[in-house]
């Protein structure tokens, strides 16, 4: 597996690394034993970096990740993060930033994991009541405590990065990119690159749909959030589908999946960005994996945007609660 540095001075990780999100939740019903199952065959493949949160299964997946890496822990690079409170039932609470709930927050997930030290350690959503600053502040103290290497932001704006990253070296942002999610190659990754802070692309795979695995509704098991995602229900699964069509067309010419053409084209945008697709199917992770080598020209990679332009996708990414929360 080939390696990539996070931010200017930062770790090295697996070119593409794992979110472990849908191995616990929003996906459907869950199997335990086959998620640890992926999780070990995923550093056998050379995967280190993986990436979990404490709301996922409301603790549930950093319970499950930790116990199947502590073996290997010298080999892997964990992140996690922080800020989105859930019920025990999953109900949503909203975005906590306050210093104490910091602290409070990291002892739970360190317990959950099994660690003693958390390699990289996200604000999971900006919270606009309280100053970056205080939260940030309240993160460098988990540094100088050893509990936390690296910080990390998550859809934070490029104000809230630039004033983060002044209290504390900010390593890594974690925000959606994807051949349908382009809105972070403006202002946001002209930051992240001017300040030496490295790229986290979340759901690369546009949540599963760029796989072309999805062609109707139905599709969705019971418990899928993606069954009421904006962009995958109603007029705009047909056309949003018809997109992934024409992607689909291309990676049948280039003798690759179409979940490959997708993956490569976020890895085409620069060595800074390292995607984190999700799977938990052994057959993806290794289609997944095999796109690090997959080269695409400059006229390729152009007529990929031809097929899929920016702003071209029906919908928005989240629902109207979800989307107040990006940016910030």
């Amino acid at each position: 597996m080939q390696t990539r540095t996070l931010g200017k001075n930062g770790p090295q990780v697996s070119a593409i690394g794992l979110g472990c999100m849908g191995i616990s939740d929003f996906y459907g019903p869950s199997d335990n034993k086959s998620s640890l199952k992926l999780l070990k065959d995923a550093v056998e493949m050379g995967v280190t970096f993986f990436d979990t949160a404490d709301m996922y299964g409301v603790g549930a997946n950093e319970s499950l990740v930790g116990f199947a890496l502590r073996k290997v822990r010298s080999q892997v690079f964990l992140a996690t993060k922080f800020g989105n409170m859930r019920r025990l039932d999953g109900a949503h609470l909203g975005v906590n930033g306050r210093p104490e709930y910091v602290l409070a927050a990291c002892e739970q997930s360190l317990k959950r994991l099994g660690v003693e030290t958390i390699d990289l350690y996200y604000q999971h959503r900006v919270d606009p009541t309280v100053p970056i600053e205080e939260t940030v502040g309240a993160m460098a103290e988990l540094v100088k405590a050893g509990k936390v290497r690296f910080l990390g932001l998550s859809e934070a704006g490029a104000s809230t990065i630039r004033r983060a990253h002044k209290v504390h070296p900010i390593t890594a942002l974690q925000t959606e990119l994807s051949l349908w999610t382009r809105d972070a190659q403006g202002d946001i990754l002209a930051t992240t690159r001017e300040l030496g802070i490295g790229f986290v692309a979340y759901s690369p795979l546009g949540r599963g749909f760029l796989t072309g695995a999805i062609s109707q509704p139905s599709d969705f098991a019971p418990g899928d959030f993606r069954a009421v995602n904006p962009r995958m229900s109603g007029e705009n699964f047909e056309h949003n589908l018809k997109l992934v069509r024409s992607v689909e067309v291309m990676a049948r010419e280039k003798g690759v999946t179409t979940a490959q053409l997708a993956l490569a084209w976020v890895l085409a945008q620069g060595t800074d960005i390292v995607p984190i697709p999700g799977t938990r199917r052994l057959k993806y992770l290794q289609e997944n994996l095999a796109a690090a080598e997959i080269l695409l020209t400059d006229d390729e990679l152009s007529h990929l945007s031809e097929l899929v332009p920016q702003g071209s996708v029906a919908g928005t990414r989240y629902d109207e609660t979800g989307m107040k929360r990006l940016g910030i």
